[in-house]
């Protein structure tokens, strides 16, 4: 983009040189859109050309027609303020045009990065991250499996949602659906809780093994945490690399503004503890008989939502 802008040479960090690159070739950007019923622009926020040219890709691909879906990245604290900035600047350009916004820092995925992690694999991670944000959608709707969702029913949830939150999770074992919910509504990818979300897609992936129980067990744990009335749709498929494993991915829409990560609200993220892992921690809980909030009968996961409400 930018031939005659930028001649080819990049955007030096500059947005504006980035804007003014994605301005001059809106006439082929709209021709790559036209026609598409989803869209996902994705970037790496705080350089010049994702933070310059995104909203101007987004904001064409609304004016094609399609549901446009951003996911970004906010990059390393290390990397500077004036670099911090800029993506912050540029994110809520790119709020203003896109139907979803889905933001990962870059920080945040340190903190699950184990310490000893070439630096190329590291990278990987966040590349990764956000093809499974794009993959955890897109699945949904083209991909066959054993419960099927219409573009419909995705743009119903996304359609002009603001901010999004994307949390993955996975689980293997006796409780593996249970565990993958879990894992995926408290992933440290969160910059602040789903509890208010009043609008969910998530995908359950398993292997042939997968039953209908454990799809039930992993839509009750979303369930208990979202808004008691808010519109959840979900896919299940089966991939039959994955026996003895569920993956699931979520996101999470229709926050009130003034939640954290809105508009005009403190998008920083909050330092968590560091882990290597997106799997959530259970404390111990010494079993009593006494316990009055503890039904034996019922599972280990829900006794837990019970104690934390």
């Amino acid at each position: 983009i930018g031939r005659e802008v930028t001649r080819g040479l990049g955007a030096g960090g500059i947005p504006e040189n980035g804007r003014k690159a994605a301005e001059e070739s809106r006439a082929d950007i709209m021709k790559l859109v036209q026609g598409s019923d989803l869209v996902f622009v994705t970037a790496g926020m705080g350089g010049g050309t994702g933070s310059g040219a995104a909203p101007i890709v987004a904001e064409i691909a609304k004016e094609a027609g399609a549901l446009t879906v951003g996911v970004v990245t906010k990059p390393f604290g290390f990397e500077g303020k004036r670099r911090m900035q800029q993506a912050l600047a540029a994110t809520e350009a790119l709020r203003a045009v896109v139907d979803t916004l889905i933001i990962v820092s870059n920080d945040r995925l340190l903190q699950i990065i184990p310490e000893n992690t070439p630096l190329q694999k590291a990278f990987s991670v966040t590349d990764d991250v956000l093809r499974q944000g794009v993959v955890g959608i897109s699945e949904i709707i083209i991909r066959p499996g054993l419960i099927n969702v219409d573009f419909a029913d995705v743009r119903t949830i996304m359609g002009d949602a603001g901010t999004a939150l994307m949390g993955i999770g996975r689980g293997s074992g006796k409780a593996r659906a249970q565990d993958a919910a879990a894992a995926a509504i408290s992933s440290p990818l969160l910059d602040f809780p789903i509890e208010r979300a009043k609008g969910v897609v998530f995908n359950i992936i398993g292997g042939n093994d997968l039953t209908l129980q454990e799809i039930n067990a992993a839509a009750e744990v979303i369930y208990e945490a979202v808004d008691p009335n808010a519109n959840i749709i979900f896919g299940a498929l089966i991939d039959e690399s994955m026996s003895g494993e569920i993956a699931i991915t979520v996101i999470a829409t229709g926050f009130p503004s003034g939640v954290a990560g809105q508009p005009g609200t403190d998008t920083e993220a909050k330092p968590v503890s560091k882990s290597t892992t997106t799997t959530v921690p259970v404390q111990s809980v010494e079993k009593s008989n006494s316990e009055s909030n503890v039904d034996n009968d019922v599972p280990d996961f829900l006794n837990r939502l019970r104690r934390k409400k």
